[in-house]
């Protein structure tokens, strides 16, 4: 006699199964937590950030790549099966963006880090951790460090402007290095300088801008923060 599924034996399906088994108030709190450590994530990013241009669509990204990264584990953590095939899709995705700075990374993979953590269920490990990580950061990436190197870009008339602009270089950093020298068309000449300061005070290219025969005088630092 062969077997016969009506309608009653659809509903009572592994579906059905885990659509009941499922926890609307575990979810609502990871989700909850994941929203506020996410946006955590982003005061923090904003707070920190050093470069020339932000972008509030990469912060943002970062408390939904939280809250997401939260929605995939505690699917994960309830069906192996589905682990699995989650796993194989992912394999197929590919970050293409490229990432100037390495502090950008250290952010996705702790927007990535705390989702995870969340997903499944250590809730403390992922608020103090979080803190911790927060607070380091804070304090370490706005210390203000004289020994960075900037190069110092000048352009000048003549060889009496050269000598004047790096006189004035030589009294006021802690170290200096000529990177370059180029004469444009035998009159024109662009000097590149490598500087260490002595503190975060940039008067001195003021000073430089100021001197007969300099056109232009630029210094930026190594990640291409403007200085003056």
């Amino acid at each position: 006699m062969k077997n016969q599924i009506n309608f009653s034996d659809i509903f009572k399906s592994n579906f059905l199964e885990k659509v009941s088994s499922f926890s609307l108030l575990d979810a609502a709190i990871a989700f909850g937590l994941a929203f506020c450590i996410g946006l955590f994530i982003y005061f923090v990013y904003k707070k920190t950030y050093k470069g020339v241009m932000y972008s509030r669509s990469f912060s943002i990204s970062l408390i939904a790549l939280t809250m997401i990264t939260t929605l995939m584990i505690l699917a994960v953590t309830s069906n192996v099966v589905l682990s699995l095939g989650m796993v194989g899709a992912l394999s197929i995705v590919r970050f293409r963006s490229a990432i100037k700075d390495p502090m950008d990374i250290a952010y996705l993979f702790w927007s990535i880090a705390v989702g995870i953590i969340l997903g499944a269920g250590m809730i403390p490990l992922a608020v103090f951790g979080s803190l911790f990580i927060g607070i380091i950061l804070v304090l370490f990436v706005n210390k203000d460090n004289t020994d960075n190197p900037y190069i110092l870009v000048v352009n000048c008339e003549d060889d009496k402007a050269e000598s004047n602009v790096m006189n004035i270089i030589k009294g006021k950093v802690k170290k200096y290095v000529v990177k370059s020298k180029t004469i444009t068309g035998g009159k024109g000449i662009e000097v590149t300088v490598e500087v260490r300061l002595k503190s975060m005070e940039t008067e001195f290219v003021n000073e430089i801008s100021r001197q007969n025969g300099v056109e232009s005088a630029v210094m930026v630092s190594y990640n291409g923060d403007y200085m003056s």
